[in-house]
């Protein structure tokens, strides 16, 4: 098992930071019932979306030496009722950043979510 020092870790967050920020848009958060796909190469299908969160510009709130934390996203009103199941990260040039599962890598007060209904998100810490 390989080890990398404190500051490989920070260059690798900071780099990450600055991909969250790049692009002309906010970066956004996308909510989705159904499987999600093996990677983050496979795109979406947009059939299941079930909310979009937008965060702030910058999205990094802080960066640290073992995680990034996001500032809290937008409340964004659910387009499609559903349980969230998996998540994407989009940065601000709408390149895939992350996928996260729901209850595993993400978690949510209540995953069915509602038409017409809320969701925003307090904290995300991306760990590398």
């Amino acid at each position: 098992m390989s080890k990398t020092s404190i500051n490989a870790r920070l260059a690798m967050i900071q780099a990450f930071a600055n991909f969250m920020d790049s692009g002309s848009q906010s970066a956004t958060v996308i909510f989705y019932e159904g499987v999600q796909p093996e990677s983050t190469d496979v795109a979406a299908d947009s059939s299941n979306t079930l909310v979009t969160l937008t965060f702030p510009e910058p999205c990094i709130k802080e960066v640290t030496a073992t995680y990034a934390e996001l500032h809290p996203t937008d409340t964004a009103t659910v387009i499609k009722s559903g349980t969230a199941t998996w998540a994407r990260i989009y940065n601000g040039a709408g390149e895939v950043t992350a996928d996260l599962t729901v209850g595993t890598d993400i978690s949510l007060v209540n995953t069915n979510l509602a038409l017409g209904g809320t969701l925003s998100i307090t904290s995300i810490k991306l760990r590398p």
